[in-house]
């Protein structure tokens, strides 16, 4: 692990878990919340414009204090998964949270059920007509709402019922540890090996991971199984006919657009990962390649490390090159701490960017070990980072992204990384190399990311009916991950149980299709920056993507994208996205 990655300050949220101020701003939440329901509860139909934008403002001021006191108990657990005291706490203002929400949730309730020639008219009220954004997608649930002792029913018990069940799940991969070269190593590290140069390491991974995983897996098929079916009886009472339908809903997009997306990346697999595997096994000096041999380095990789310092640079240029001002929104979260890259025993494995409130700021997780990969991931969330921070002026309630937009930043941030080291590049092997990492790490999103969706999707249909086993569920893994992979990854028994360390099928069902979308819309994006480029001028194209990520959860996705003149209700706008990648395989070919 290279030397110097830093870990976060918290303290600008609160000095440590026993900080008297969380405890009071929970009361101060309490207190309040009670005072608004008993204010307005039952009556917010016969109030006037003015009235209901002065309880949204109400309701948006205590649920960003609930949210700065739930966000530092998420980030304290994050970091040490394993500390009794930092669970307990974590799980006790979650707990805290819910009531609290509880208290409050007759307010989207019965803004929901207004009707829409009365919402229409009360939103004259320039004070009300600045909450419409949030208020659309408030009333977008109204068909799907329950009655509202059912739903603070529900609010009330999500700590102890589905949450303890992706508690159980956290702080059990966090504690599992995988024997490895004599030692035993967190998942994170065993992860890590598996992009090693040495083969022999990557073959030891694999079985390790497997091993744990295989050995974990009664455990882990019952999480999958209580999430799936507590999914499935809330998708019933609610009206779903789909289990992704309740996440498109959230995520602001139509299930056909979803339906577009995914039916685009599955009927373009063999032209973009069985073909690029293909490709990689025969770099390897074989007709194919083993499951664990998926992110290895080209035989021919020099397997340079970055330092810390050599990524914090180089994200902060090629992020300058494009845009200044997103260097100087990047420069405080290295300045700061509020990044933390360490690797250690305890701490949640991945990355994220957690935007806290807007009154504060986000902080990015990750763990860096000095890979280019690790650097597209410090680029990546940054961008997240930087959209967060953008969307701040939009408030609580409305800086929050769609899951339609919310990689958009990412990835285009990835992409300006890759860019730089792409033009740094001096020979044709380093370029060569650079490129199969970013057709990897596409393939990774995309490809990869839908497969695990299809994965979703029949694992949530078959649980309608009976309980899986964990066989059952590897089935269903093994099917889904092999018509994506292709012919050249060999993925035997070993590869059966590997569904199990994936956080996302128990954390937030149906997130995954967000990475493909949010790819292959940055693919499209990225071309029309490329023509501003080419044609000499990239200062509307700046200032227009710039306008995209202060817009924060304000706009649809189709909406926001009609400044680039970009429509992705059109079949062909998935195929520009993926035309991409396979116009990279189709150079990597040439080199070859």
């Amino acid at each position: 692990m290279p030397d110097s990655c830093p870990t976060w300050d918290l303290t600008d949220l609160y000095a440590d878990i026993g900080d008297a101020s969380i405890k009071a701003d929970i009361e101060a939440c309490r207190s309040s919340a009670n005072g608004l329901a008993a204010n307005w509860q039952g009556k917010l139909e016969t109030a006037g414009g003015a009235e209901l934008a002065a309880v949204i403002t109400e309701y948006q001021r205590i649920t960003e204090i609930l949210g700065k006191a739930a966000s530092h108990a998420q980030l304290e657990f994050a970091a040490n998964t394993t500390d009794p005291d930092i669970a307990r706490h974590h799980q006790s203002i979650r707990e805290a949270g819910a009531e609290i929400g509880a208290a409050l949730l007759f307010i989207e309730l019965e803004l929901a059920r207004l009707p829409q020639d009365r919402m229409n008219t009360l939103l004259e009220v320039p004070a009300l007509a600045h909450w419409a954004p949030w208020l659309r997608r408030v009333r977008a649930w109204a068909p799907h709402m329950l009655a509202p002792d059912m739903e603070r029913m529900l609010a009330e018990r999500a700590p102890s019922g589905r949450g303890a069940w992706v508690r159980l799940f956290d702080e059990t991969a966090a504690s599992l540890r995988f024997p490895f070269r004599g030692t035993d190593v967190t998942e994170a590290e065993i992860l890590n090996s598996l992009s090693s140069a040495d083969a022999d390491e990557r073959r030891e991974a694999g079985a390790s991971l497997s091993s744990v995983m295989g050995a974990n897996q009664r455990l882990l098929s019952l999480v999958l199984n209580t999430i799936a079916k507590d999914k499935e009886v809330e998708d019933r009472w609610r009206g779903f006919a789909r289990p992704v339908a309740s996440r498109n809903l959230d995520n602001d997009v139509d299930d056909e657009t979803v339906d577009a997306l995914v039916s685009a990346v599955d009927s373009r697999n063999a032209d973009l990962a069985h073909r690029y595997y293909r490709l990689k096994a025969g770099w390897m000096g074989g007709e194919t390649i083993d499951w664990w041999d998926r992110n290895a380095p080209l035989p021919d990789d020099d397997d340079r490390s970055f330092t810390w310092d050599e990524a914090e640079r180089l994200v902060l240029d090629s992020f300058a090159g494009f845009d200044p001002k997103m260097a100087e929104l990047a420069e405080p979260f290295f300045a700061r701490n509020w990044i933390d890259a360490a690797p250690r025993a305890g701490k949640s494995s991945g990355a994220f960017s957690h935007p806290v409130t807007p009154s504060a700021h986000p902080y990015i997780l990750m763990n860096f070990s000095g890979k280019s990969r690790d650097v597209m991931t410090l680029a990546h969330e940054m961008g997240h980072g930087i959209h967060q921070c953008l969307a701040a002026d939009r408030g609580y309630l409305m800086a929050d992204t769609p899951l339609t937009l919310a990689e958009t930043a990412s990835v285009f941030a990835e992409m300006l990384t890759f860019r730089k080291l792409v033009d740094g590049a001096d020979d044709a092997g380093t370029r060569r190399r650079l490129l199969a990492g970013k057709v990897e790490d596409m393939l990774n999103t995309v490809v990869r990311q839908v497969a695990f969706h299809n994965f979703e999707t029949r694992l949530h249909e078959s649980r309608r009916t009976a309980e899986l086993t964990a066989e059952e569920i590897s089935d269903i893994w093994m099917d889904t991950q092999r018509a994506a992979l292709g012919p050249a990854v060999k993925t035997g028994d070993d590869y059966r149980p590997i569904w199990g360390y994936v956080p996302h099928f128990v954390h937030t069902p149906f997130y995954v299709y967000a990475y493909a979308f949010g790819d292959c819309l940055v693919n499209a994006l990225w071309q029309s920056y490329a023509g501003a480029r080419d044609a000499g001028g990239t200062d509307a194209f700046v200032a227009s993507y710039r306008e995209l990520l202060c817009a924060g959860g304000t706009e649809r996705y189709d909406v926001a994208l009609q400044r680039f003149g970009l429509d992705p209700r059109d079949p062909a706008f998935w195929s520009m996205g993926l035309d991409m990648i396979s116009g990279m395989i189709d150079e990597l070919e040439g080199l070859s």
